[in-house]
């Protein structure tokens, strides 16, 4: 491989103000290698460096907590709501920027389907509908999900309100921008999604009553960082406990949740599903990140099967997404990028072998630590990634 082949992955771009010098993302991925406090360590602040030494240029965190309610998600999650939390961040950001990266925080709000929250013993959704599925036991989950409480008017205060007191600790923690969580089965996919919300409240019903809380969100975490920090938004059709889900309108709902979420002030939408490149509603037809270059005009990244940078190389020179981010080769290839550019041999990711290859390990001055890639693994034994 040589540079020549990968002349789009290599390119500048930018998301709003922010320049990017390739187009090559580190994809949030849950990592549950925090304290149990929710303080990000100096393991994680190496594990972010790391990536930006091997070339990655816009570095996504794992999905990060919002308030001390009902969003964490899973025991020894980072959190971004208070001073300590967002000091512990700061080494983070301080570390990945000094290597000319540029880093964002995942903002995530678990709603139903946390199973593990060290501020509340019950879990909250839009109705009182039990997730599919069990636990993650890779996130140290065991057994079927708790059935929800749902949310009052009140709760869905709240989880707005967490989202702008973390976009603002955000870029108090030293953050270059924030992404906000809707995909992968979280709470404001749940009130998306027409099985999770069952409301007969204006929160539910139609897709535009559906959209309302991630609309909401996006406007009020907006007008908290101002028009000139970037924001944006994870969105998919799959989710951690239902891998088979589509969006029952096809085409005509991607339409109305693609613009909807462009008009509300996004300046990028990140696409994660299993194949980035695939249809997303039969056989044949375009991929969901066709589908958002079709209907706005805003920044698209793309995840989902583009750890071969030919696949991610065709993607982008068609014009089909902007931005890629790399999940399980990037955990085998810290140095994923540099390795692309310079033409050597990618390690493969191996689900069951869990720590970098040792000569990884070495070039990038990472003890070993079992804890760090073990219980908190990434990717299930289908092989999905958040």
């Amino acid at each position: 491989m040589t540079r020549e082949d990968f002349s789009t992955i290599f390119s500048n771009t930018t998301i709003k103000d922010i320049s990017l010098t390739n187009r090559i993302g580190l994809a949030p991925m849950t990592r549950t290698s925090a304290t149990p406090e929710g303080l990000a360590t100096e393991d994680m602040a190496q594990y972010y460096t790391n990536f930006a030494k091997g070339g990655f240029s816009f570095i996504l965190t794992e999905g990060t907590y919002t308030d001390d309610r009902y969003s964490q998600g899973y025991l020894n999650q980072p959190g971004i709501i208070n001073d300590e939390q967002i000091n512990a961040w700061k080494k983070v950001t301080d570390s990945v920027r000094q290597q000319g990266a540029k880093i964002f925080v995942q903002l995530m709000h678990a709603g139903a389907l946390s199973q593990g929250n060290r501020f509340s013993s019950e879990t909250a959704g839009p109705s009182a509908v039990k997730p599919k599925g069990e636990q993650l036991g890779f996130y140290g989950g065991s057994g079927e999900f708790a059935m929800p409480k749902e949310m009052t008017e009140e709760d869905i205060q709240g989880v707005i309100n967490g989202f702008v007191e973390a976009a603002k600790n955000a870029k108090e923690a030293g953050f270059d921008g924030i992404e906000i969580h809707g995909a992968n089965g979280y709470v404001l996919d749940q009130f998306l999604t027409d099985y999770t919300n069952q409301r007969e409240d204006q929160y539910g019903g139609s897709l535009e009553n559906r959209l309302r809380l991630p609309i909401q969100v996006i406007k009020a975490v907006r007008e908290a960082v101002g028009a000139d920090y970037p924001v944006g938004i994870r969105l998919s059709q799959t989710k951690v406990n239902d891998s088979d889900h589509k969006w029952a309108g096809g085409e005509s709902d991607a339409e109305v949740i693609f613009s909807k979420i462009e008009e509300a002030g996004i300046d990028y939408i990140h696409i994660a599903e299993p194949d980035a490149a695939a249809p997303a509603f039969s056989d044949n037809g375009p991929s969901l990140v066709e589908l958002v270059k079709k209907y706005t005009d805003t920044v698209v990244i793309a995840n989902g099967s583009l750890g071969d940078p030919n696949a991610a190389e065709a993607l982008l020179k068609d014009g089909k997404a902007d931005i890629v981010t790399i999940g399980k080769a990037a955990l085998a290839n810290q140095d994923w990028a540099d390795k692309v550019k310079n033409g050597k041999d990618l390690d493969d990711f191996d689900f069951q072998k869990i720590l970098l290859p040792q000569a990884t390990l070495k070039e990038f001055e990472v003890k070993p630590k079992i804890e760090f890639f073990g219980e908190g693994m990434t990717c299930g034994p289908d092989g999905v990634c958040e």
